[in-house]
């Protein structure tokens, strides 16, 4: 069995390949079709799929999933684990094709009730529709592909899962480049890309799991005692696990009665702080519930807690810089990526904005990713719920206060600020039930973090300068220059750490009793 430290590495390095090539998927996107309504339209279209996927599969479903399959695994023998394999693909199959269905008739009242802003423009409505209608069915392909990750995950084969998106990123790019200029309206190409991945990304895991011999026979069993106890885990599951995306996709509703280019603002800023949320904080939440899982059912608290310690560890270590770094460079980030013809100095500010407003909360978005699996894995459901509600509640009254004064950074602003509440009250959940106890050390490691932290923090600050300056640079030159102040402003932190006594060994999890 892998240890943690060696299960990240694996998962944050094909995480970080995927976010690379996001970067460059977004890059072609804003350098070949710029911020405007069409952009605007098919981020919506791809939006909703996308919004249900991560709140059905990757969300719920799979923080369902993982720890009754573990149970299975551990508890029950190998042809009981292949019966509720098969009757979980068939039974989310056809449920799957039915929403499906559902969504590519109801496009036009399902975009309305996303989007309501793109009421009174027609063409947009209509262009919008269109491509919902292409990009819907990716929820039923991504979904059984989302299942077949759960398994691969359970028996710690987290390599393929965290490999796929990869796939969605480079058929984007092939259709940006090479299928849009032959098509009537270019943007629509992107929604074709999309169904195409969905495809692909499902087709790819199937090899993987006929090796573990999980390859389904697809039952439609809804009664069967396994999924109806998933389906029982992941209906409360759904909000607690989803506030995130909940409150990002508010985000679009709520920005849809701004001015046009506040989706797409929003857009890529989002997609900047999902970088190293998705390097870290969704690596670590996808490796540690299996194990969380597996040290529940052994009853092995103290084991349970040491796990959560050490990857909260991991959020502040790495989150902390991170955040800072966005907020410092968060101008000439923008303007290196994506300015362009299509997308000018307007754009790069206020993308930079929003940018910086969502990487306020980063440490927040990476705990949550962290703090959830310990409810899960143990099966509790009611509690995130409760508490993802309060935070839904404060993200919407704080988004109708900054959204006038603020604009789109303004709903940015509230989001963070949401999640930081979400992951307060999490953690205080976990150890006023004892289940997660500090351990030592902490006050010093956070002096020390802080520290290194406005050391490089102060450097980028100076050294960077205003974005304007790098407006004017060439393009070659601006990405030489950011990488200089990237690779400076992390020697910074990373030697300033050293110097105060924070050693590589501190961030490996020894305490493996069930390697």
């Amino acid at each position: 069995m892998p240890s943690l430290t060696a299960s990240i590495a694996q998962v944050g390095g094909n995480t970080l390949l995927s976010r690379l090539l996001g970067f460059a998927r977004d890059l072609v996107i804003a350098r070949l079709f710029g911020a405007d309504g069409a952009t605007d339209a098919f981020f919506v279209a791809f939006k909703i799929p996308n919004f249900l996927r991560r709140l059905f599969t990757e969300g719920a479903f799979s923080a369902a999933l993982v720890p009754v399959l573990e149970e299975y695994r551990q508890r029950r023998s190998f042809a009981d684990l292949k019966g509720l394999v098969d009757s979980l693909a068939g039974t989310l199959g056809l449920a799957l094709l039915l929403i499906t269905a559902l969504g590519v008739l109801a496009a036009p009242p399902l975009l309305l009730a996303f989007a309501p802003g793109f009421a009174g423009d027609l063409g947009q409505r209509e262009l919008t529709t269109e491509m919902l209608r292409l990009t819907f069915p990716y929820l039923l392909f991504i979904g059984l592909t989302a299942l077949a990750g759960g398994l691969l995950n359970t028996f710690e084969r987290f390599g393929v899962p965290s490999f796929t998106p990869v796939l969605l990123n480079l058929i984007l790019i092939g259709c940006a480049v090479w299928l849009a200029p032959q098509m009537p309206e270019p943007i629509v190409a992107l929604a074709w890309g999309v169904l195409i991945a969905g495809i692909m990304q499902l087709a790819f895991q199937l090899p993987f799991l006929a090796r573990l011999r999980l390859l389904p026979r697809p039952r439609v069993r809804p009664r069967d005692p396994g999924v109806r106890r998933i389906a029982g885990l992941m209906g409360p599951a759904l909000l607690g696990v989803s506030v995130t995306q909940i409150n990002l996709l508010l985000d679009t509703l709520l920005a849809s009665f701004l001015v046009a280019g506040s989706i797409s603002w929003l857009y890529y800023s989002d997609r900047l702080v999902e970088f190293p949320l998705g390097l870290l904080g969704v690596a670590l939440g996808v490796v540690i519930l299996p194990r969380l899982s597996r040290r529940y059912a052994a009853e092995t608290p103290q084991a349970f807690s040491h796990t959560l310690d050490w990857a909260l560890r991991w959020v502040l270590m790495l989150g902390v810089p991170a955040g800072t770094g966005l907020v410092v460079l968060a101008g000439p980030l923008i303007a290196t990526l994506f300015h362009s013809s299509e997308f000018g100095a307007s754009d790069v500010a206020m993308t930079s904005y929003s940018l910086m407003a969502y990487a306020v909360g980063l440490v927040a978005f990476m705990a949550i990713k962290v703090l959830v699996p310990g409810y899960y894995a143990r099966q509790d459901m009611a509690a995130p719920v409760r508490i993802a509600l309060i935070a839904l509640a404060a993200n919407l009254l704080m988004s109708l206060a900054l959204m006038a004064p603020l604009g789109h950074a303004g709903l940015a602003l509230a989001t963070s600020l949401a999640a930081g509440l979400n992951a307060v009250l999490l953690l205080l959940g976990l150890m006023r039930a004892g289940i997660y106890r500090p351990e030592a050390g902490w006050a010093g490691l956070c002096a020390k973090v802080g520290s290194a932290t406005i050391l490089m923090g102060g450097l980028l600050h100076l050294g960077a300068g205003p974005t304007a300056d790098w407006l004017a640079l060439g393009g070659l030159e601006r990405v030489a220059r950011l990488f200089v102040w990237i690779l400076l402003g992390g020697f910074v932190y990373l030697a300033t750490l050293w110097l105060l006594g924070i050693r590589p060994r501190h961030l490996l999890h020894e305490a493996e009793s069930d390697r």
